[in-house]
């Protein structure tokens, strides 16, 4: 039986996958993946490239075997015909899909791989979709990142960093031999001033009178007791809205959130005070199929949205004082201004890294009963 589509699109194995008829979906350790042929020609077997995924599809994988499978019927060498006809030059769009299906390991969370082709969706497709990367010059690099480079400045700089990572990639299969995201362009691009933009965050005495306001109200139950849990854990949004209850360690009084939700890369281990084991024995009660904490109200199985939050606090008059993020900003100013926490205990109970590479290679502990102390005196404060 051969492969399906769904099952090259999800494969991350390395190695050798048969479709049957000598045809391979060939997968590197690094996640990328193409399409080989192996055949007789001339009485030698042989192995054809015939492109790469996302590129070259399933279909049409199975097309160009067979064609090559005729030629060889008929006497042909399909591999001296190609060394003869020019290889066709990958359009913009089946250039961008096969970096992100090359990347998309390495992104560090679902929302950022699925940002990441979203952005050139919608910006970058309708211009410069359907030509081939050998037929993009400079000109057309300006036409999609000018007119966004005063007005929304970051959209336009991550634009140029994935044009100029796409066409580093042309470069590397000989597609192109320059980059014209590159610095040739640095020239039309005006220099913008850096201006630090801090989240919105309540002064942390207005914190638990706030927390107060938002279990009254009637917003939906799983959205207020997630943002109470924010404030409580210090944890970033999505860490909570994606939580389970398979993290939880009840006897150790424990959160444990595993590297591959964290924006470190790292496991991170949060003691839970006891108002925050008292939300989750709330949540609890709002337990049906899969395994998410705060389930969706209208994604059955699924956590909350990335704008539930934001939702309570709008209606509730929150939002003009605070963002979901804020309340990590409000719970380091306490840390630092009313207990005297020594500083790494505070970052690492924000999940930050502390230290050097070198320090760290070193100073492998995460000052857990420290932390526990910590978040213990919070959710006391907090729960007033």
């Amino acid at each position: 039986m051969g492969l399906t589509a769904r099952q090259v699109s999800t494969i991350s194995k390395s190695g050798r996958h048969g479709d049957g008829a000598g045809l391979y979906l060939n997968v590197t350790k690094t996640g990328a993946k193409s399409w080989v042929q192996r055949i007789v020609v001339d009485g030698r077997r042989r192995d054809i490239g015939l492109g790469g995924y996302p590129a070259v599809s399933l279909a049409r994988a199975r097309e160009l075997c067979r064609e090559n499978r005729t030629a060889v019927a008929d006497g042909r060498n399909p591999l001296a015909e190609r060394r003869e006809t020019p290889q066709v030059c990958p359009t913009f769009r089946e250039a961008a899909l096969a970096v992100h299906q090359l990347n998309a390991a390495r992104f560090r969370s679902e929302k950022h791989t699925r940002n990441w082709i979203q952005g050139l969706e919608k910006y970058v497709f309708p211009t410069l979709g359907d030509l081939p990367l050998d037929r993009i010059d400079r000109r057309h690099v300006l036409s999609v990142v000018q007119p966004l480079w005063t007005v929304r400045h970051d959209t336009a700089r991550r634009l140029r960093q994935r044009i100029r990572g796409v066409f580093a990639w042309g470069q590397a299969h000989g597609w192109v031999d320059t980059n014209p995201a590159g610095e040739s362009i640095d020239a039309a691009l005006p220099a913008m001033p850096q201006v630090s933009q801090h989240f919105r965050a309540l002064p942390y005495a207005q914190l638990p009178a706030a927390l107060g306001i938002i279990r009254g109200s009637e917003s939906g139950l799983a959205a207020k007791l997630a943002l109470e849990f924010v404030a409580l854990t210090a944890a970033r949004s999505g860490e909570v809205r994606d939580a389970t209850w398979g993290e939880i360690d009840w006897e150790r009084k424990l959160w444990i959130i595993p590297a591959s939700r964290m924006k470190t890369g790292d496991e991170h281990r949060q003691p839970l005070s006891r108002p925050a084991l008292e939300v989750l024995r709330e949540a609890w009660l709002l337990r049906e199929e899969g395994d998410c904490i705060f389930p969706s109200p209208v994604r059955r199985g699924r956590g909350l949205s990335d704008m539930t939050l934001t939702k309570v606090l709008r209606s509730n008059g929150l939002a003009e004082r605070t963002t979901v993020h804020g309340l990590r900003s409000s719970f380091r100013n306490w840390a630092s201004e009313a207990t005297g926490t020594p500083w790494a205990v505070a970052e690492l109970a924000l999940s930050h890294r502390v230290g050097t590479a070198v320090e760290r290679a070193y100073h492998r502990t995460d000052l857990l009963e420290a932390r526990r102390e910590l978040m213990e005196n919070w959710g006391e404060f907090l729960a007033g």
